[in-house]
């Protein structure tokens, strides 16, 4: 059952009770098995998805809580807590989801949720096993390990302490030296930890293949593609996508940033220097950060009743917490509260047109959850897997390409250019992180030197034009280290660059005269209910793992990309 919402900071925060967890759900079980009808099945299993919905919002309160300030001993024991017990946790579970792939109802439960939950519920009975508890809660640990670390570090920069976010946001000055010098002082950062977060990735790289073995799988590869629900492809037709970027969309990065150079007027465009698009400076969004969230209020309003129904909700109950702070976590993302259907998203604003990024991209992918929870019958159908969920998010930065003008004012084309260029010069860098993770798990016993070697191997085979100064770390092959989804979230990264594909997809249907918006409801609406061939088909959608539609997107690409510069 839903519960009434009040605002997030609100919330009453209660660590689950497991001993009695279990009993409600060997209860539900109980119930479940001897059922006589479909209704009274269909009751059980409904009840037990409460009890394990209820379980997964109060840890996400607590792992909300804990982004905000990595420093909170109280919410820090509680992601130990829920990383030791929702591993055992799994075990209790298995015997429920052994019940309903061998239910009598079966075709009945197909009928109502879809064939597809019964494929994730075939995988995850495979995936759980008592031998990987131990490793299982190792590794969850040593992920609030990285995070801790990369969240601590800080620095005093031109009178202020920045930490990584922070010094990027001087990354876009137009003052060169003042690029240069806060890019040292980040290199600096992530070398001084470099020695930390290496020891991390290295237990974790082991901890991840022992998972994969005691499982049964001959490498972690075998391991995490499944696991990530990747049933309609392999790693062999990654490596073809993975080639078909550098061959369509490598070049095209290079002649832009060639461009970025002469606009800029050096002879040769540095790492630091990727961030200014134009020589007087990016586009920067206009107000304080409540400011642009009651822009966004009013944008979302005008765009559709959906985007105005949901992020009046969002604003109503405080979903969100943007402004940077001293000890919160790197980056962005959105999670969902089930018990309250209610989405939350957080960042770190750094004053740069990425603020308004995460009120489009971040945004997108809480208005799916919004949107679909309130359309299927469980929480477990609301998501679907990563390269779905990111068409979302990326897809509503194009929707709300024609509102800027609020955030901008007279540099909205400016910022226009600046994203959608962005937007596809980032895709061999997601690549890049892919194949590194690839060969780091095709070659376990790699050290960290080996690491460093093969990072600076794939930039140069992907992105020809990155240079770092000089500086020795980097040119040494440490980037690999700043992408915190390496650690966190194994094989997520390439999964941005396929979905960026559909979402140029959409974009092309928008300029064309297509009903976009009409498809990209009814992508929301589908939720995992499908798999990830079949909800691209049913959204209208092409698939990026074909070459020739990798090759046909960046033939839009480039003539989009001129008719945006026409308007700067």
């Amino acid at each position: 059952m839903e519960k009434k919402m009040t605002t997030f900071r609100e919330l009453q925060y209660e660590r689950p009770d497991v001993k009695q967890l279990k009993k409600d759900i060997a209860g539900y079980l109980r119930q479940f098995n001897s059922a006589k009808t479909f209704v009274e099945a269909d009751s059980a299993f409904l009840g037990l998805m409460s009890l394990i919905e209820s379980c997964f919002t109060q840890r996400t309160i607590a792992s909300i809580r804990n982004t905000m300030n990595m420093k909170d001993e109280f919410y820090d024991q509680e992601i130990k807590f829920f990383n030791k017990e929702t591993a055992k946790l799994m075990l209790t579970l298995k015997k429920g989801i052994k019940a309903f792939l061998t239910s009598p109802f079966r075709p009945q439960f197909e009928e109502k949720y879809g064939s597809h939950l019964f494929k994730q519920c075939e995988t995850e009975i495979n995936m759980v096993n008592l031998l990987t508890i131990l490793p299982t809660i190792k590794e969850g640990n040593l992920s609030t390990e990285y995070s801790k670390t990369a969240a601590t570090c800080s620095v005093e920069f031109m009178g202020e302490k920045c930490n990584f976010y922070g010094l990027l946001r001087h990354m876009q000055s137009t003052d060169r030296e003042e690029r240069r010098a806060a890019f040292k002082e980040w290199a600096k950062l992530y070398e001084g930890i470099s020695g930390k977060l290496d020891e991390i990735y290295g237990k974790l790289v082991r901890t991840r293949c022992t998972i994969a073995k005691r499982l049964g799988f001959s490498s972690y590869i075998d391991y995490i593609y499944p696991s990530r629900g990747r049933y309609d492809y392999d790693a062999k037709r990654v490596a073809e996508f993975r080639e078909a970027v550098r061959t369509y969309i490598t070049p095209f990065c290079d002649e832009m940033f060639k461009e970025q150079a002469e606009r800029l007027g050096l002879e040769k465009l540095e790492w630091y220097d990727e961030g200014l698009c134009f020589p007087e400076g990016n586009a920067l969004p206009i107000g304080t950060p409540e400011e642009l969230t009651e822009k966004a209020l009013d944008m979302y309003k005008e765009m559709s009743p959906e985007t105005g129904e949901y992020f009046s909700f969002m604003r109503e109950h405080e979903l969100y917490d943007f402004v940077t702070r001293e000890n919160k976590h790197l980056g962005g993302y959105m999670t969902f509260l089930p018990d309250y259907k209610a989405p939350f998203i957080f960042s770190n604003f750094n004053g740069t047109s990425a603020d308004i990024d995460v009120l489009t991209h971040e945004a997108g992918h809480a208005f799916e959850g919004y949107y679909a929870s309130r359309r299927l019958p469980i929480q477990l159908l609301t998501t679907s897997t990563s390269e779905i969920n990111e068409i979302h998010s990326m897809s509503m930065e194009y929707f709300t390409y024609p509102y800027m003008e609020r955030f901008f004012g007279d540099k909205t084309d400016k910022y226009r250019y600046a994203h959608f260029v962005d937007s596809v010069e980032t895709i061999p860098y997601l690549v890049s992180v892919d194949e590194f993770q690839h060969r780091v798990f095709e070659n376990p016993d790699y050290t960290s030197a080996d690491w460093r070697r093969v990072w600076r191997e794939i930039e140069k085979k992907y992105m020809p034009w990155r240079s770092y100064g000089g500086n020795e770390f980097l040119e040494g092959g440490g980037f690999w280290m700043q992408k915190q989804h390496i650690f966190l979230y194994p094989f997520y990264y390439v999964d941005y660059a396929m979905a960026q594909l559909d979402a140029f997809a959409f974009y092309k249907k928008m300029v064309e005269g297509g009903d976009a918006w009409a498809d990209y409801l009814k992508l929301c609406s589908m939720g995992g209910k499908y798999g990830y061939f079949e909800t691209l088909e049913r959204a209208g959608l092409p698939n990026p793992l074909e070459p020739e539609n990798v090759k046909e997107l960046a033939a839009f690409v480039r003539k989009q990309e001129k008719v945006l510069k026409e308007k700067i």
